[in-house]
C-alpha cells in the first residue's frame, strides 16, 4: 500500500469560534491531500480520460488543532472495486502524533466524456498498491 503524506501548518483562517480548528477545513484537507495524491501519481492520459467525485464521508474526530500546530496527514487506498475507491486520510498532531482526525471516504471513478461512473482499471488500481 502506498503512502502519501503532506504536512500543513494551521493559519488564523482554519480557526472556528473556539480557536480550533474548524471542522470544514479538515474536511477540505481530506480532499485536498487525495486529489494531490491522484494528481501526484496519475499519467496525462488518466488525468484527461478521468475525474473523481465523493460518494460518501466518514469523519471521526478525534482531537483538536490550534493556531500554529503542524499537522501531518497522510493518505492511502484502502481498496478499489467496480467504480468505486475507498480511501483512509489520517492527520496527527506532529509534536505530540496523537491521531486527530480519521477520515474515510468513498470515491467513484468518472468518465471525463460521458460523466457517468467507469470501472476502475488496473492501471489505475496498480497506481496506489
Amino acid at each position: 500500500m502506498q503512502v502519501y503524506t503532506h504536512t500543513v501548518r494551521v493559519e488564523p483562517d482554519h480557526l472556528d469560534d473556539l480557536n480550533h480548528v474548524n471542522n470544514v477545513i479538515y474536511l477540505q484537507w481530506v480532499q485536498d491531500i487525495a486529489k494531490a495524491h491522484w494528481m501526484s501519481e496519475a499519467t496525462d492520459d488518466m488525468l484527461s480520460d478521468y475525474f473523481w467525485v465523493v460518494v460518501k464521508h466518514i469523519i471521526d474526530y478525534k482531537g483538536s488543532a490550534i493556531l500554529d500546530d503542524y499537522i501531518n496527514i497522510k493518505t492511502f487506498v484502502q481498496d478499489a472495486e467496480g467504480v468505486t475507491s475507498t480511501r483512509i486520510v489520517e492527520m496527527y498532531h506532529s509534536e505530540t502524533n496523537k491521531l486527530l482526525v480519521r477520515a474515510e471516504t468513498t470515491w467513484c471513478l468518472m468518465d471525463a466524456v460521458s460523466k457517468r461512473p467507469t470501472r476502475i482499471n488496473e492501471a489505475i488500481s496498480n497506481l496506489f498498491k
